[in-house]
């Protein structure tokens, strides 16, 4: 009976160290995600950094953020949509994004887009 309660302690404490690791990777690779998404945001990188190449783009009156990031994604223009979105969101450029024909480049940060995207074809002139 003794020898039965003591494979049973063991198993059990196997189990819970096995759970125990387990969360506590979990959290770690999540913390690191989460980090790294963060610093994504405020560290604005460009696509590229030298020889950018420069993609004409048409935003529909009807498009939201979520349509547009992902036609940037897909033109090669930035590196992630949602990135993208959460940048948006957390810009100056907030909903002021204009429906028309832009050239942007993929040496351009998501800042530069905005601020282009959201600037009215008269001033862009000046």
């Amino acid at each position: 009976m003794n020898l039965k309660y003591m494979i049973g302690a063991v198993i059990e404490t196997i189990i819970k160290v096995a759970v125990l690791a387990f969360v506590v990777s979990f959290v770690l690779r999540a913390s690191k995600e989460a980090y790294d998404f963060g610093f994504r945001v405020f560290a604005d990188q460009p696509m590229s950094i030298i020889g950018g190449r420069t993609i004409t783009v048409g935003i529909a009156e009807d498009a939201d953020i979520k349509d547009i990031a992902a036609m940037l994604e897909e033109k090669g223009l930035i590196e992630d949509a949602k990135l993208f979105v959460v940048q948006e969101l957390l810009s100056a450029y907030h909903d002021k994004i204009i429906p028309g024909i832009y050239d942007l480049s993929s040496n351009m940060t998501a800042m530069e887009m905005l601020e282009i995207m959201s600037t009215p074809a008269e001033e862009e002139a000046k």
